[in-house]
């Protein structure tokens, strides 16, 4: 089997409201490119990254002269062919690598009927744990609004009640962080026998990181995600507040992952299957942590169930997988899979078992959200629409107004 052809789709899938973060906001909708890659057998693998529009698909169907035919079985020779040090300083290709990976081992485990997780060593659990991921949300549609306490808590009892989660992640960073700070606390209190996380995007400073970590230090928390940005200021963090740290940030390729072991700069890292350049890098990186007893979790970049079943395939062979994986899945209001989302049970995604990545795309959907796309086009990830002059800068000292609920005419 080789590969006959590819081709790229950009799509953008609605939100049910839209999610603020520290460098700006998710504007009611993901945009996201969908790869998929045809063997000379008529079969179909799928892919996806984030973003979208013209120059993605462009991108990834200039890598076509590399994957024709290519066996999609043979992953070691598509990672040099596509990731090699020298073209990746002039083009990063990582993300691109790892939807196309992604394919590969989707078309791969359809044709020998196995699922992907058995061309990872196999699984070890049969499903994966998440965690609530908890936004500050603009209103739009009827639904959103929420920035105090008590409207945080009342979307988070409203999510444990629908999919059972009982871990709880709070994207701060938006907000002053005496005020992540009251939320988060709340939030705790209101779900006591629950875990809880914190994470600003490393927009705060070293001195402020450690101010929060002390003021949240008694809460049930699992680590202290991101609270500033660098390796050192890490380090700075992690020696100044009692929490165990953990990145999705700073600690994204092996190098880093070297000088993290090796100087003990940050105690838990997220494994991101296209931050890392795919699920095979992300397996090796969970590898080389387990080797030094260190745990590993799974991130999530704004996924669609296409990452999604690749996330549930790492989180179904990492050993050292010691805490509950995270998702924005649950803030889509659908998805291009045929038969919809997939479903939460108990605050558990079921690990995939058909061939593959176990997940299959509806080709009307695909059409229905790429014509969508085409009517909203793509947004500015790192702008806030209620602030069209801002823009963020690190460590932030200029933050959002929690009484604004609302961007009139942006969404």
């Amino acid at each position: 089997m080789t590969i006959a052809d590819i081709k790229v789709t950009t799509v953008a899938v609605p939100l049910e409201a839209p999610l603020r973060h520290s460098a700006g906001a998710h504007w009611g909708r993901f945009i996201r490119t969908i790869v998929e890659v045809i063997g000379d057998d008529g079969l179909s693998g799928w892919g996806e990254l984030g973003g979208g529009g013209e120059g993605a698909e462009g991108a990834v169907m200039s890598l076509l002269p590399y994957l024709k035919g290519h066996d999609p079985l043979n992953l070691e020779q598509l990672r040099w062919k596509i990731m090699n040090p020298t073209a990746t300083l002039y083009n990063n290709r990582l993300q691109l690598h790892a939807a196309i990976e992604m394919a590969c081992l989707d078309l791969a485990g359809k044709r020998l009927g196995v699922p992907a997780h058995a061309l990872l060593g196999g699984a070890i659990r049969t499903s994966v744990e998440f965690a609530s991921y908890l936004f500050y949300r603009y209103e739009a549609g009827g639904a959103g609004g929420e920035t105090m306490p008590d409207e945080i808590v009342a979307h988070a009892k409203a999510l444990r009640d629908e999919h059972g989660f009982r871990t709880h992640k709070l994207k701060g960073g938006h907000f002053a962080p005496d005020h992540d700070v009251e939320v988060f606390t709340a939030l705790a209190d209101a779900f006591p026998q629950d875990r809880v996380r914190l994470d600003p995007n490393g927009v705060w400073s070293v001195e402020e990181a450690i101010r929060i970590g002390r003021a949240i230090a008694p809460l049930n928390n699992d680590y202290f995600e991101d609270p500033t940005c660098g390796l050192d200021g890490m380090r700075r963090v992690r020696d100044g507040q009692p929490i165990p740290t953990a990145t999705n940030m700073v600690v994204v390729n092996f190098e880093q992952l070297a000088q993290c072991i090796r100087h003990d700069l940050v105690d838990v890292i997220l494994l991101d299957t296209t931050f890392w350049g795919g699920l095979r890098q992300s397996v090796k990186a969970g590898h080389v942590l387990e080797t030094f007893q260190r745990s590993a979790a799974v991130h999530s970049s704004g996924e669609l169930g296409i990452q999604l079943a690749s996330m549930l395939h790492l989180g179904a062979v990492l050993p050292n997988l010691n805490f509950a994986a995270d998702a924005h899945y649950h803030h889509l209001k659908d998805d291009i899979l045929a038969g919809g989302k997939m479903a939460y049970k108990n605050g558990h995604i079921d690990v995939p078992t058909g061939p593959g990545l176990g997940v299959e795309v509806s080709r009307d959907k695909l059409a229905q959200y790429a014509e969508h796309f085409r009517e909203t086009g793509g947004y500015t990830y790192d702008r806030d629409p209620a602030r069209p002059d801002w823009y963020s800068i690190w460590p932030e000292r200029n933050y959002a107004d929690p009484s604004v609920k609302t961007a009139p005419g942006a969404f």
